[in-house]
């Protein structure tokens, strides 16, 4: 839950101030998509080739045998809410307010709602990881790894034809 709660303050504040924030260091939305992009493409890489699960069970490894600092509030394998790909969507999804206040309330709404659905998804994860077993969470870790992919293409795309335009 306290993962969830930092994610939305997270994004709450990317949608805020986050273009005001690229604006200030002289950083179109454009190469944010781009930028955005490929970081996210690495992430999904990641996911499908398996590192990502690999570094994340050693990241919890190291959390049981105490090397890992008991204030650390989101742990690295726990939630991506407030990770790069969800503070790129943000940022993107309120420049595209262009300063209408109803239309960022409307985007903070959704995603205070998201986070509070992740932190119920957290709860239940241990036990849905159970039924999936080994095999399902690896298929279903690569599947949204390749999605994620696509999405991370899109911005770039997106970014590429901004630029262009």
């Amino acid at each position: 839950m306290r993962a969830s709660l930092i994610a939305a303050a997270i994004l709450a504040g990317s949608a805020l101030i986050g273009e005001w924030l690229l604006t200030s260091l002289g950083i179109g939305i454009p190469a944010f998509r781009i930028a955005g992009g490929l970081l996210l493409f690495s992430i999904a890489t990641e996911m499908v080739f398996g590192v990502r699960t690999e570094r994340q069970t050693r990241a919890a490894e190291q959390a049981v045998e105490g090397r890992v600092s008991q204030h650390r509030r989101v742990p690295t394998g726990d939630s991506d809410n407030g990770g790069p790909g969800a503070i790129t969507a943000t940022v993107l999804l309120s420049g595209q307010a262009s300063g209408r206040p109803a239309v960022i309330a409307i985007l903070l709404g959704v995603i205070v709602a998201v986070c509070a659905i992740s932190g119920a998804v957290f709860l239940a994860a241990g036990r849905v990881a159970r039924y999936l077993g080994t095999t399902g969470n690896v298929v279903l870790s690569r599947l949204l790894g390749v999605i994620l992919a696509a999405l991370a293409v899109q911005f770039v795309i997106d970014g590429v034809k901004a630029v262009l335009a």
